[in-house]
């Protein structure tokens, strides 16, 4: 029996409204806009083509180890977190982060290409 913590499954953000609450989670987006006043983010990343999903992320718990600028418009992101229960009447899936950090540089097409070949293994 382990005592560590639970891993977290690579997806791509597209898939997180498929996972179930409580499930711990790792996927790369694009930050469109960020609340400073509830600490969350609102990521995206549309792939598969076609895709216009966004996910909101609270980054309460991760703003002391943030770097600066991780929460700039266009920054690509990766998280690890949960899914937890949104607000009211939302349909966003939501996420409380506990690692934030930026991707630097990317190839994102790479990246797209890879996570797919992955999951079809699966």
């Amino acid at each position: 029996m382990s005592w560590g913590p639970v891993p977290s499954q690579l997806r791509l953000l597209s898939q997180l409204k498929d996972v179930p609450v409580g499930d711990k989670v790792r996927f790369l987006g694009c930050v469109i806009s960020y609340d400073s006043a509830t600490a969350c983010l609102n990521l995206g990343h549309m792939y598969p083509p076609g895709t216009n999903e966004t996910v909101r992320v609270n980054i309460e718990l991760a703003l002391e180890t943030i770097q600066s600028g991780v929460t700039q418009v266009g920054q690509w992101v990766n998280v690890v977190g949960y899914i937890v229960e949104g607000e009211g009447s939302e349909s966003l899936v939501h996420v409380q982060a506990l690692l934030l950090w930026p991707t630097g540089p990317l190839d994102i097409g790479r990246y797209e290409k890879s996570l797919q070949e992955q999951m079809a293994g699966s």
